[in-house]
């Protein structure tokens, strides 16, 4: 997998994508991993779809300046909650994923909002059906009561969605969907 070169956009942050990539990792989660969430949300529409296509849009989306802003929230608040250093009564929503607790996926909304309604949606889709990594995550967090993954599983579902959403953006005028829509 190919890094991406600061100087392809100079409104963008190379230094900052390796470093969400490296806390991503330490967290448990690669960028095929979440390739592989939107390989399977696009597949149906692209028929031509690649792995290497979903990387690709993946690295787009985690180059975007908000997108990492929001990226390097989430992975630090769920960090500061294991480590106990969140106070009451906040630590304990964030340790027990309180499902009415919601900031969780208003973090990840402002990733998927860069690609408007159609990443709304797809978000929606994962955040319910939690496929692939984001159920691994979402099912990590009753692990140990110490283990918090109230954040990164709705970051890597926005990630996964906001690539899906760009792919359906560029692939939106090829003769592949117009002929799918067609059928």
């Amino acid at each position: 997998m190919k890094k991406i070169n600061e100087d392809q956009n100079r409104f963008n942050d190379g230094k900052k994508f390796d470093v969400i990539v490296d806390r991503l990792e330490k967290r448990g989660v690669t960028l095929l991993d979440i390739a592989k969430v939107t390989y399977d949300l696009q597949k149906k529409y692209v028929e031509s779809l690649t792995m290497e296509t979903c990387l690709d849009h993946i690295e787009r989306v985690i180059m975007k300046r908000e997108v990492q802003h929001a990226i390097l929230t989430g992975i630090e608040l769920d960090r500061l909650a294991e480590e106990g250093l969140i106070s009451e009564s906040l630590s304990t929503i964030l340790l027990s994923d309180y499902g009415l607790y919601g900031i969780d996926e208003i973090l990840a909304l402002s990733i998927v909002n860069v690609y408007g309604s159609i990443g709304l949606t797809n978000f929606g889709f994962v955040d319910k059906t939690k496929p692939g990594i984001i159920g691994v995550l979402d099912n990590k967090k009753g692990e140990s009561k110490n283990k918090c993954n109230t954040f990164i599983d709705d970051i890597v579902g926005a990630i996964a969605a906001a690539a899906a959403s760009s792919i359906a953006h560029r692939y939106a005028e090829t003769d592949e969907i117009i002929e799918l829509y067609k059928k």
